[in-house]
């Protein structure tokens, strides 16, 4: 590097001066054509220099000058012959040339077009939000951890842009998904005698927790009343200091619809008798917390320890109810239950429906329902029939909706390395000593394990760039939609500048709604969790970077139990892809893009629910959907 001020290259100095010298050359030539300097004549008819003859013939050195004249003319000649032999040669290429710039002129018009036609029309800044926890405000560098990984991943999206996209990238690769169709809807019943006569009881029920995990308390809420006979009141979701959410079961699903959808199977109300609003029930010991049922505690635990409560005082409060009902061994009815309240009774009010068709719309361009997802999902807030607009073009554009899991909590808990730097790792040490005391008092009195071997089993948060590059292994091209869910990144902008610079194409309910669209739902988070289930559920594709998650798990079982075969879910298996990325020094791109696809097609295998799974997320079993003959 040279300092500034100063040519890099010396070349292009030295070449002005031979510049220079060649005219003071010419001109001193011509000067001494004019006779100014007879030595030069001399030189030119081949006489010494130091000859001391004095009779020069005049007629010789006009003879002389006459041949060098001559001589230049038939040069000229010579040129102008070639250039009248090659002129249309000349101009054949310089047309050629002009041709190749006018259609990479046009390449570039018609790409820019394209991604202007396919882009959704700005609303705002999209910018994607930082939470990066107390005391941390400045933006950072963009953080690479698979430079050359991200390098071939870039190369491989331009070479397959304009190339015919692999149709299998938006459906189930396997036949079997579709032969599975919902079928909890219809009247449960009950083993339970007198099931419909007198209850044993109120069941009060004051769920903890986000919207997803507040959704698993009340379809739990609902098969355990039925286990007790007795009644249930609506429940009521307890204010949390993480989530900062006043919103009550009402303020999210409508209260009406769910009670008429199981009035059949369960008894619901949507408050306590008078004469109960006034019992202390903490103090009768008629309130149960977390500490007090066991998680995922079996039916009988409830019969032995709640019934008898249930019937000495008429009603219970269940006080937390986070995952207190395991999923197996549970009666045939009441799982059955489960799914009838999970995938028909939990209907969103008209409100989120109404700005959830919204987005949908927006970024498909396309007013109209696309599956049975759409219309459980919205209801009548879409319509069952295209625009006559929607009709001229193809059809609606696909989007991929991400649920990206890189919040700063979960970020700081899991202790892993992210590329950071000694100024992150400050960060998340501070963030943990703050928000998970426990979690260092644990440290200090355990083995600490390294941030490798957390890596190498699969425990670490996928990052924003590793997402990317899951996607460009997969063959989503460059200009694919992408819904990102939550956009609570940590390190924000800086976090997602290596995906962003893969698929640009990048949208979120803030940049697809209007602020006045979007300000009924500030400071509700459950609400705005709301629109991203619908927008997750309703994608092309979905993928997840977190099995782990409420969200993506009830989200995933959705589009199982309403999708008919066409909703694939992408679920990377954290363990066998960090495997792979550890090798991205060496690793070639298609053995890259090999190992990505055969670990996600892994995950999409057809399957029944497995013993004590989840039914929310796994409702391919006789309890939730009917398997019909192929």
């Amino acid at each position: 590097m040279g300092k500034q001020g100063t040519s890099r290259n010396p070349r292009p100095e030295s070449q002005n001066e031979g510049m220079l010298g060649m005219k003071d050359y010419q001109i001193r030539c011509s000067e001494n054509f004019c006779g100014n300097n007879p030595s030069i004549g001399r030189r030119l008819s081949g006489e010494d220099v130091n000859s001391s003859l004095k009779n020069v013939s005049v007629h010789g050195l006009k003879h002389d000058f006459s041949k060098l004249c001559a001589s230049k003319g038939s040069y000229g000649g010579k040129r102008n012959f070639w250039l009248q032999k090659h002129v249309r040669s000349i101009l054949f290429m310089i047309g050629v040339i002009g041709f190749v710039f006018l259609v990479d002129s046009l390449t570039v018009s018609l790409v820019n077009l394209i991604i202007h036609w396919n882009s959704p029309p700005p609303r705002k800044s999209s910018s994607i939000k930082v939470d990066i926890g107390p005391n941390v405000h400045k933006e950072k560098s963009p953080i690479q951890m698979y430079d050359r990984l991200v390098h071939l991943a870039s190369s491989s999206l331009a070479e397959i842009e304009f190339k015919p996209e692999k149709s299998s990238l938006w459906r189930e690769p396997y036949l079997q998904a579709s032969a599975w169709v919902p079928c909890a809807d219809g009247k449960v019943g009950s083993d339970l005698a007198g099931k419909f006569g007198k209850t044993n009881g109120y069941i009060v029920v004051s769920a903890n927790g986000g919207l997803n995990q507040q959704r698993v308390a009340i379809c739990n809420a609902v098969a355990l009343t039925s286990l007790l006979n007795a009644t249930l009141v609506i429940p009521r979701f307890l204010y949390s200091n993480v989530w900062k959410d006043p919103s009550q079961f009402g303020d999210i699903y409508q209260e009406d619809y769910f009670i008429n959808t199981l009035k059949d199977d369960v008894h619901i109300v949507k408050e306590l008798p008078s004469y109960l609003k006034s019992v202390d029930l903490e103090e009768i010991g008629s309130q149960i917390t977390d500490e007090d049922i066991a998680k995922e505690a079996k039916p009988t635990d409830y019969i032995s320890t709640v019934l008898p409560l249930l019937l000495q005082n008429g009603v219970v409060h269940f006080l937390g109810f986070g995952n207190r009902l395991g999923f197996d061994p549970i009666p045939f009815n009441l799982q059955k239950l489960r799914c009838k309240c999970n995938f028909h009774a939990l209907k969103f009010v008209h409100k989120i429906q109404q700005v959830g068709s919204l987005l949908v719309k927006r970024v498909r361009k396309y007013d109209a329902a696309k599956s049975m997802l759409d219309k459980q999902l919205l209801g009548n807030f879409i319509d069952y029939a295209p625009s006559k607009e929607d009709k001229v073009f193809v059809g609606p554009t696909k989007y991929l909706a991400l649920h990206l899991r890189f919040e700063v909590d979960m970020v700081a808990y899991s202790l892993c390395d992210f590329g950071g730097g000694e100024d992150e790792k400050k960060e998340l040490q501070a963030y943990r000593e703050v928000h998970f005391p426990l979690l260092i008092e644990r440290l200090k009195k355990s083995k600490a394990i390294s941030s490798t071997e957390l890596r190498i089993s699969g425990r670490c948060p996928l990052t924003p760039e590793e997402a990317g590059l899951v996607l460009a292994g997969l063959g989503f091209k460059h200009r694919t939609y992408i819904y990102l869910a939550g956009s609570q990144i940590y390190g924000g902008n800086s976090r997602m500048r290596t995906f962003t610079d893969l698929y640009p194409n990048l949208v979120t309910k803030e940049t697809l709604l209007t602020p006045s669209e979007l300000e009924p739902f500030q400071n509700f988070s459950s609400q705005l969790a709301a629109l991203d289930f619908i927008a997750c559920a309703s994608a092309d594709v979905f993928a997840m970077t977190d099995s782990g998650s409420q969200l993506s798990s009830l989200v995933s079982g959705f589009r199982t139990y309403y999708g008919g075969g066409n909703a694939p879910t992408l679920r990377p298996n954290k363990k066998r892809l960090a495997a792979i990325l550890s090798e991205n020094k060496t690793i070639g791109w298609n053995t890259f893009e090999d190992r990505v696809r055969k670990m996600i097609e892994e995950g999409q295998r057809v399957q029944t629910r497995g013993f004590g799974r989840s039914i929310y997320r796994q409702p391919r079993c006789p309890e939730c959907m009917c398997k019909r003959s192929q």
